[in-house]
């Protein structure tokens, strides 16, 4: 079901490619772009056969946000542009809703905090078609993930974790593979409506982020940027999981030279 709306969302992006073929753009063109993603994080996380359910609203994040740094950067030359898109975020002492132990024992039975730590790379090629109304993109996307989860039991009866340890810490990293479409469709001078999707998978057994935005081109070289974003993965490895939704506004500042 979810490969059905992820691959229906990329359809939706193709409404870009509405017009005839317009002449393209000489010379690299580069864009800069470090933004704020608004989301919250739902789903799961564990390590060791200790899993907790995680619930955050944007507001539960900024309160444990330790660090966090997001950003992109594209280079482009005619119809063909290469890019980064990173983020890093940090996040400490959130507790769980809820939470199991081994097979399943200790359920809700003590108080868990988890501190998650993030950083994900994406690296991506695109070929764009021009139009008179805007462009449309085909995306082939490398993406590199590296999480490390530390879980400890605050408060409880006995000690229910494995080996009777109150402390957890796990790490993994791995990388996926994804294909996508991005669409740019001018609605008005000045405004541009943006939608992206992508679905993949490699490490992860799913992962898929689906995008729709506004920019406004407040000059020749500064457009602002707002809109959705829903990013989703889903990663079990060895008694590792990380089956999470972040969804939530973003606003940047896109710089270009």
């Amino acid at each position: 079901m979810r490969w059905r709306a992820a691959a229906a969302a990329i359809a939706v992006t193709g409404l870009a490619g509405a017009a005839q073929a317009a002449e393209e753009p000489g010379g690299w063109q580069f864009e800069f772009t470090p933004y704020l993603f608004a989301s919250s994080l739902s789903g799961k996380t564990g390590a060791l056969g200790v899993e907790a359910d995680v619930d955050m609203s944007f507001g539960d994040i900024l309160d444990h946000l330790d660090a966090g740094f997001m950003a992109a950067f594209e280079a482009r030359k005619g119809r063909w542009g290469f890019g980064v898109d990173a983020v890093y975020f940090k996040l400490e002492d959130e507790k769980a809703r809820a939470w199991q132990g081994p097979l399943g024992i200790g359920t809700a039975t003590g108080e868990l905090q988890a501190t998650m730590t993030q950083q994900i790379a994406q690296l991506y090629v695109t070929r764009r078609s021009f139009y008179r109304v805007g462009t449309l993109d085909l995306v082939g996307a490398a993406r590199y993930t590296q999480l490390d989860t530390d879980l400890d039991l605050v408060t409880a009866t006995g000690g229910l974790l494995p080996g009777g340890a109150r402390a957890l810490s796990a790490g993994k990293s791995w990388w996926d593979v994804a294909i996508g479409a991005r669409g740019r469709l001018r609605v008005a001078d000045r405004w541009t409506m943006v939608s992206y999707a992508d679905v993949g998978a490699g490490g992860s057994d799913l992962t898929y982020q689906v995008l729709l935005g506004l920019d406004w081109q407040a000059s020749k070289s500064l457009a602002v940027k707002g809109g959705y974003r829903l990013f989703y993965q889903d990663y079990e490895d060895d008694g590792f999981v990380w089956n999470m939704a972040a969804r939530g506004f973003y606003l940047g500042l896109g710089i270009a030279f």
